[in-house]
């Protein structure tokens, strides 16, 4: 696994876009920013570069940016 363990992102409902999670964990300042991270392979999903910015993602599902990570957690 990475340096760091990721961090729980509780999302209200079952499922997150790839571009708002990443604004939400503040992995990205904006849309803007989530799309250059993408578009420039610096995004992962479940340990594989991602190049979809509409990327559907679930519960359990990770994001690493920069070494930085996330795992979508549902809120209830």
């Amino acid at each position: 696994m990475s340096s760091t363990d990721p961090q729980d992102l509780p999302i209200r409902d079952d499922m997150i876009r790839l571009g708002q999670a990443l604004k939400l964990a503040n992995l990205a300042e904006d849309g803007i920013d989530a799309k250059e991270l993408i578009e420039n392979g610096m995004v992962k999903v479940n340990g594989e570069i991602e190049e979809r910015r509409g990327r559907q993602l679930h519960a359990g599902d990770t994001i690493e940016v920069n070494g930085e990570a996330v795992r979508i957690a549902s809120e209830s």
